[in-house]
């Protein structure tokens, strides 16, 4: 890493705490522990890390209102989150509102910080093995994805966008008209070595629907192909099924 990248642990297991902070320090990770989500949000009052370790969890308000209330107020601030729960209604929730990944517990410390530099590498390069060129826009509808950027402007509005929103919005536009499988997305936008599920998939595609689709129950850019996966459409005409 070319620099020090600061990472916020909150979670209310005091021996989790000691060892996540232990383990991500020694890795190199400038890092503070939190209790709970109260701390978290006056800490961001006035500061701001790299990325922020968040448990479903928490005495007082939970994960995912912590995670609602940041999205809301239109804050990208990348969100592992961490739950004991490993269903994957929890995962997709999560999903839904706009962690960049999820890790359910028990797991190995090596296993999170994979997971904390895959998201901190989509947020600041390029998503994993798709090539583009600095500058380079994409215009379609009424949006524009700044692909050096990692921006996403809609009728001239900055829109907010997460690190793993953006990676597949840019892999969906580095191959217009060409149908991708959601096991291909998959890897464009998370990596050959990612254990995404096509179900998590779905929702991260109907998460950038919401983004960019007029109408995203009709959705004309980011259409579906049918018993595959999706297709991007620049000029949002429909396609033979």
């Amino acid at each position: 890493m070319s620099r020090t990248h600061t990472i916020w642990v909150v979670d209310d297991d005091p021996e989790l705490r000691q060892l996540l902070g232990t383990y991500l320090t020694d890795q190199g990770y400038e890092v503070r522990c939190l209790t709970d989500g109260r701390q978290l949000m006056a800490r961001l009052e006035f500061q701001r890390p790299d990325l922020v370790v968040l448990d479903l969890m928490l005495p007082g308000d939970d994960g995912l209102t912590l995670l609602r209330r940041l999205r809301d107020a239109s804050d990208d601030l990348p969100v592992v989150m961490l739950t004991a729960r490993g269903e994957a209604v929890d995962r997709i929730i999560g999903l839904e509102q706009g962690a960049d990944d999820y890790l359910a517990k028990p797991f190995l410390p090596r296993e999170l910080m994979a997971r904390i530099e895959a998201v901190l590498r989509r947020r600041g390069s390029l998503p994993a093995g798709t090539p583009l060129a600095d500058g380079e826009l994409v215009h379609f509808g009424d949006n524009v994805l700044d692909l050096s950027a990692r921006t996403l402007e809609r009728q001239n509005q900055a829109v907010t966008i997460t690190s793993g929103e953006f990676s597949l919005l840019a892999a969906f536009v580095q191959h217009p008209h060409r149908p991708l499988s959601r096991e291909r997305l998959i890897e464009l936008a998370r990596g050959p070595a990612s254990d995404t599920d096509t179900r998590s998939m779905d929702v991260q595609v109907s998460r950038v629907r919401r983004l960019v689709e007029p109408d995203p129950s009709r959705p004309r850019y980011l259409q579906t192909v049918w018993g595959y996966g999706y297709v991007f459409v620049p000029d949002g005409q429909p396609r033979n099924r």
